[in-house]
């Protein structure tokens, strides 16, 4: 049987841990030739290919720093020169930098707006480019391009102490929504995922001892943290032609976290 996304090619951005990670690999097992971005993770990034390769997969690793905007265009230059085209873009790399707010300095705010929030612009306006460029090829897929942009819970949920980082993700949710609208007419459709409390190197603290994974689950009615793979599959599933009549919408993936847990014994 034909896999999923045979013959296509992704670029998964901040895949040398984590999300990222968890994301290329569920991707390359359903045919996708992956391209592993990282910034400074050169060791990571290539433990992450070559798990793809042993699992029979295919892909490259590139470094990039998705803030900058030469970095970015050098990044889709080499998948082009590797692979020909862009089919799937996950616009991944992401970072936090906690601090109160009356304490919180320019800097902790410029980096990871220009991270979480610039980085997806940079890099989905290139497949953009390259999606209107090529048009739909039937036999790939019947979307022209897909962009995943991975958001949180966070794009709904107030958290204080990470100011930058909500409105990062609360930016992603319009940016997203407003070049799904621009573009459906043009075939190329964009989603988002919003994942909750996923077992990850950046939230290593939430879960690494006893009582605080027990108090995290207290926000999570499902009772168990999320894992890579399960944004993987979600992935898996917007980038194929499964959802081809979804555009414009966050997938949230968080064992109910935004069902207000806190009424679950009734208030």
């Amino acid at each position: 049987m034909k896999r999923k996304l045979e013959g296509q090619t992704a670029i998964v951005t901040g895949a040398s841990s984590g999300i990222g990670a968890g994301v290329a690999k569920a991707l390359a097992a359903e045919g996708a030739a992956v391209v592993i971005n990282h910034s400074s993770s050169a060791d990571k990034a290539a433990a992450v290919l070559d798990e793809i390769k042993k699992a029979g997969g295919k892909g490259i690793v590139v470094k990039a720093d998705v803030s900058n905007e030469a970095d970015v265009q050098a990044m889709f230059k080499e998948t082009y020169k590797q692979f020909g085209t862009v089919d799937i873009l996950v616009n991944n790399a992401g970072l936090q930098k906690d601090a109160k707010f009356h304490d919180m300095t320019l800097d902790e705010w410029n980096r990871v707006i220009a991270i979480n929030l610039t980085g997806q612009f940079l890099c989905a306006r290139e497949a953009i480019k390259e999606f209107l460029r090529r048009g739909v090829v039937p036999e790939r897929s019947k979307a022209a391009g897909k962009i995943i942009c991975m958001s949180s819970v966070h794009e709904v949920i107030p958290w204080a102490g990470h100011a930058n980082y909500a409105a990062s993700k609360g930016g992603i949710m319009m940016l997203m929504k407003t070049i799904a609208q621009e573009y459906a007419p043009q075939k190329i459709r964009v989603n988002s995922i919003g994942p909750g409390a996923i077992r990850t190197p950046i939230n290593h603290a939430a879960w690494q001892t006893p009582e605080s994974y027990n108090q995290l689950l207290k926000l999570i009615p499902q009772k168990r943290i999320g894992e890579a793979e399960d944004i993987g599959g979600a992935a898996v599933w917007l980038a194929s032609d499964d959802s081809d009549y979804v555009n414009g919408i966050t997938l949230f993936v968080d064992g109910g976290m935004l069902l207000y847990p806190g009424f679950e014994d009734n208030g």
